[in-house]
């Protein structure tokens, strides 16, 4: 009995001390930011039984700063369940993993925590993500073909060629695995756009550039001869590649100058206002270059990182860096700024509502302030890390993302703002008569006229819109009543002709007014000649025309078929003749105005005559009665 209770003890110091050692070793690599090896070390030890907040804390961090949010909300709920109450940034991170999978009510309980915890309201109304963004917005993307399985990502313009960072092996300069992304260092890569999307095989940019460490987001100047650049700063033997500037994660960070002379990149400078006391990354140019904006988590920031200018003032002179405010940014995390042609600031940023990890917002630029930052949005931003957009004229550009269907890590996407034809034909409703100057406006749901346009000498339209919007085309034309009717989104070209009701009519002496209105038929009961209701209806057009026009004088003229007798046709139709003359000087039209008489069955307009077998529809086309203008100034 005591040899078993010493096997057992022998094997129970065994396994605590290799379960020791096993920790230390994943420690190690933790501290040193080989989340990768880290992570296989942790989970072996989890497995087999070991429970420990600390454990389950460094497994979600792990994943989580690699962008594994299923993973890292798995192991973030372990520990919530083996202790209620944790560091105010682990209700932060759990919040953010659970919401990048889509699991936003229960995202949003420790929202509430996280804010309980800190007395900072992040976010507020955020477990609304869902329901904002379920409508997508007008863009479509394009996968390019510069992706690797590798890290790809940062994309910026250089005169006519696109600059990245990628993590990719093959061209890289050193080859040199990174231990917190198990990936080489990241170099900048160049390649020439064929076609938006379309690339022509990269080329490692510039070996004075790029080094065995990692280099990444640069920005050009317009003439190309100076960028800025991010480069990786050592401070206590750490290094390592932000996606987000979380100290508890990054090495420090520290921005770049360089110019262009004689085609060679040289005078590689830090810029001033670097420090190694913290990271200064992600440069951006304002539009006429006067300003750089950059992100930081230098002391002042409201989060974990922030957007900051800085006026640019040449012999690597700056002024004093400034924070953008809490309109821009948040207790979370905002990075990869850009600034587009209209002086508009695009940003990632995870603190803004959103719908998932980090989201692409714009914010519009009025005099010297930013207003209210937009999310752009689905398809642009997902439930994952949406970042580094950027654009020459607003509507199109790329970004990059590690979303679901991706080709690697991240990958760099093209979009551009679905645009779809509407075109057709204005006619004339009842004669089909093409309609040249017919005016259409082009409404948004909210009223505001989108576009006006004009029916060419074919009376032919076309309009450019936006897929996935609603719109309304109202028309305008003198003579013909106001169309309007609304154009469901689109998803293609199409056709849509518009057919227009007269209001004002081209009358002449011999006009039948009963054509110009599509009176065929007034209608009598049978043997009858008292005016009906339905009758009396279609005669009140005719007398409205000539209430618009006092001196249009008109001929009553009424038909018959030629069933009955040829003396009695001749004296129904006079009665009903005379009998809508009454009715229309009731009305209020002038006796001396009107005349009338019944022709019976003499003006037949086909072959129906008698001893003729007709259908009773051919009859009928000789059962009518006209309106025929006899006078008119």
């Amino acid at each position: 009995m005591k040899k078993i209770i010493l096997i057992i003890c022998c094997l129970c110091y065994s396994f605590c001390f290799s379960q020791k050692n096993s920790m230390a070793i994943a420690d190690k690599k933790y501290n040193k930011y080989a989340y990768i090896d880290a992570i296989k070390i942790y989970e072996r030890v989890a497995e087999k039984g070991y429970q420990s907040a600390d454990i389950y804390q460094k497994l979600g961090n792990s994943y989580y700063f690699n962008s594994d949010f299923n993973q890292a909300a798995k192991w973030y709920k372990k520990l919530f369940e083996l202790q209620a109450e944790n560091p105010s940034e682990y209700y932060y991170r759990f919040y953010q993993s659970l919401k990048a999978i889509e699991k936003y009510d229960e995202a949003t309980k420790y929202l509430e925590l996280y804010n309980k915890n800190t007395n900072k309201s992040l976010l507020e109304n955020n477990h609304n993500s869902k329901e904002l963004f379920e409508k997508t917005k007008n863009y479509v993307l394009e996968t390019t073909t510069i992706n690797t399985t590798y890290y790809d990502f940062n994309p910026s313009y250089f005169k006519e060629k696109i600059v990245f960072t990628s993590s990719r092996p093959d061209l890289a300069l050193v080859q040199k695995t990174h231990e917190w992304t198990n990936q080489n260092f990241t170099d900048f890569y160049v390649a020439n756009v064929i076609n938006d999307s379309i690339f022509s095989d990269p080329e490692n940019f510039s070996p004075f550039i790029n080094t065995k460490f990692n280099e990444a987001s640069a920005v050009f100047t317009k003439d190309g001869k100076t960028m800025y650049f991010t480069r990786n700063n050592f401070l206590e033997g750490k290094k390592g590649r932000d996606k987000g500037m979380d100290k508890n994660r990054t090495t420090l960070l520290k921005i770049y100058k360089a110019n262009l002379v004689n085609e060679k990149w040289t005078n590689i400078k830090e810029l001033p206002f670097n420090s190694n006391h913290y990271s200064t990354a992600h440069p951006a140019l304002s539009e006429d270059e006067k300003t750089l904006y950059f992100v930081s988590d230098r002391p002042g920031t409201l989060g974990g990182a922030d957007i900051f200018k800085v006026a640019i003032k040449g012999n690597n002179q700056y002024g004093k860096p400034e924070n953008l405010g809490p309109i821009i940014n948040t207790p979370g995390r905002e990075t990869f700024p850009f600034v587009g042609p209209d002086d508009s600031l695009f940003f990632a940023s995870d603190g803004h509502l959103g719908l998932g990890g980090l989201d692409i917002f714009e914010a519009k630029k009025e005099k010297d302030t930013f207003l209210m930052p937009i999310n752009m949005g689905k398809p642009i931003n997902s439930n994952k890390d949406d970042f580094s957009l950027i654009t020459k004229d607003m509507q199109s550009g790329y970004f990059t993302s590690n979303r679901e269907g991706g080709l690697g890590f991240d990958d760099i996407y093209h979009f551009k703002i679905c645009k779809k034809n509407i075109s057709g034909l204005v006619t004339d409703n009842k004669t089909n008569e093409i309609l040249t100057d017919t005016h259409l406006y082009i409404f948004d749901e909210n009223g505001t006229v989108m576009d006006t346009i004009t029916t060419n000498e074919e009376g032919k339209y076309t309009i450019n819109v936006d897929c996935n919007t609603k719109y309304f085309i109202r028309t305008q034309n003198k003579d013909f009543e106001t169309l309007e009717i609304p154009i469901n989104p689109i998803f293609s070209n199409t056709t849509i002709d518009l057919k227009l009701d007269r209001k004002i009519f081209p009358f002449e002496i011999g006009t039948d007014l009963a054509k110009v209105f599509d009176i065929s038929i007034i209608y009598f009961d049978l043997d009858k000649w008292n005016i009906r209701p339905d009758a009396a209806r279609d005669i009140q057009k005719v007398i409205e025309v000539m209430k618009e026009y006092p001196n249009m004088h008109i001929a009553i003229q009424s038909h018959t078929d030629s069933r009955e007798t040829h003396a009695y046709n001749v004296i129904l139709s006079g009665r009903r003749s005379k009998s809508t003359l009454d009715f229309m000087v009731i009305s209020g039209i002038e006796r001396e105005r009107l005349t009338c008489e019944g022709f019976g069955e003499t003006r037949l307009v086909n072959e129906c005559a008698d001893g003729i077998y007709c259908s009773e529809e051919d009859h009928q086309k000789n059962r009518r009665s006209e309106f025929i203008v006899t006078k008119i100034q």
